[in-house]
């Protein structure tokens, strides 16, 4: 079989099983599609086949499946991968005259197959394909959206490098998802037809599977880990540690952007105040001790200035965020409980009492010094008060910013809903 050109836009038909050809009864049966996308994987693609087939009734029997079919995707293969791929009667062939991508051909085989439960394995011989029949199970048992073969166990036969990389990736997208994976990019998934609906769109690339850990993950989909062996892979590998892993970072970094921004903007929040607590920590408790300020003090206050006004700032993006998640993708509801309490406080009267707070603030910081100028033409005011006043000056602004910006929302909002 010869795929045309493959885009995101066809894919989707994957939630329609209708538009598909199938029915409702033919999705509820709990079968199983395995997409082994291969490359020019000539060496390892008959093997691993073999081995798909041969774990088949295990697979049915651990789950309860009535049906597990294989698909493989030549990806724009230039040696005999096709050609031996078809020698076996039992699997679908679908070739892409040109290269697509890793995350295309696992989409186009997700489309073409008719499982309910949707899988796929790397074709070089890395992974077990008896591993099906545990993950299956655990995803229909547990209610799972993913379930994942982690290959970071005692078995694994990973390369150093690369299981120092999936590491450092794990534990980023755990600090900024409050969530913990151990394997972000394993090859070998299972996943729920109706649980696509939260992960698409996936990209067509080698990122689509640490992108689809992270918008499980950010979108606070349930996945599962299942410890599997893996062994040292047969042939040359496609990956590129360097060129890979910094698409791997910028994927990461685009599902926080798109899913949770406020966690971001939150952990940064925090940081800012921590940091600014510490730096005013020294000069506050000289003060009250001796009712003055040391000139030295003058560089503090003016980084305290700029790290207060900076989480004002992401305190304020945080709020604006919660609010525009109604415009974006769509997410599941989660338990995003400090941004929901931070958008609730900013908005109506309490806005207007914390603008006016600000305003008040900048007209006792400032206004001697406006007095004494009018009358004098000179300014003896401390430098302690002018940065006081610039700061809640500068917040003030802000926040009426934040304000304006957040009736234009509600007006966007009025918009659509009309």
């Amino acid at each position: 079989m010869v795929a045309a050109e493959f885009k995101d836009t066809l894919t989707m038909s994957l939630l329609e099983p209708v538009k598909s050809g199938l029915s409702e009864s033919e999705m509820s049966v709990r079968s199983l599609t395995i997409v082994i996308p291969a490359l020019n994987e000539e060496e390892a693609i008959g093997e691993t086949i073999t081995r798909c087939l041969a774990s088949r009734e295990h697979i049915q029997n651990a789950a309860g499946l009535s049906e597990v079919e294989i698909v493989v995707v030549s990806d724009g293969s230039t040696d005999r991968t096709a050609e031996i791929a078809r020698e076996f009667a039992d699997v679908k062939v679908i070739v892409f005259e040109k290269n697509q991508g890793y995350g295309a051909a696992i989409k186009c085989g997700w489309q073409e197959g008719s499982g309910s439960l949707l899988g796929f394995l790397d074709a070089d011989g890395t992974c077990d394909p008896m591993c099906f029949g545990e993950m299956c199970r655990i995803c229909l048992a547990e209610r799972a959206d993913v379930v994942l073969g982690s290959r970071m166990g005692p078995q694994s036969q990973m390369p150093g490098i690369r299981r120092l990389g999936n590491r450092l990736y794990a534990l980023l997208l755990g600090l900024l998802c409050g969530r913990q994976v151990t394997d972000t990019a394993s090859g070998m998934r299972v996943v729920r037809r109706d649980s696509l609906k939260w992960l698409y769109p996936l990209p067509d690339g080698l990122h689509f599977t640490p992108s689809m850990s992270a918008r499980a993950l950010l979108n606070d989909l349930r996945l599962i880990e299942v410890p599997m062996p893996y062994r040292e892979r047969i042939g040359r590998s496609k990956l590129s540690v360097l060129r890979d892993g910094v698409r791997f970072l910028k994927t990461i970094f685009s599902g926080i952007l798109c899913y949770r921004p406020e966690r971001l903007l939150l952990s940064l929040f925090a940081l800012c105040m921590v940091l600014l607590s510490l730096l005013a920590a020294n000069p506050t408790e000289f003060y009250f001790q001796h009712r003055r300020l040391e000139e030295w003090m003058i560089y503090r206050f003016v980084v305290c200035y700029l790290l207060g006004s900076f989480g004002l700032l992401l305190l304020l993006a945080t709020a604006l965020t919660h609010k525009m998640a109604a415009f974006g993708p769509r997410r599941q509801a989660a338990n995003d409980f400090w941004p929901f309490v931070i958008a609730g406080i900013l908005r109506g009267r309490t806005l207007i009492f914390i603008l006016t707070c600000f305003l008040v603030l900048t007209g006792f910081s400032l206004w001697p010094g406006a007095c004494e100028y009018a009358s004098t033409r000179h300014i003896t005011l401390h430098w302690s008060r002018l940065l006081a006043g610039a700061f809640s000056l500068s917040c003030a602004l802000q926040t009426a910013v934040f304000a304006l910006l957040l009736r234009v929302l509600e007006v966007w909002q009025s918009q659509k809903s009309s």
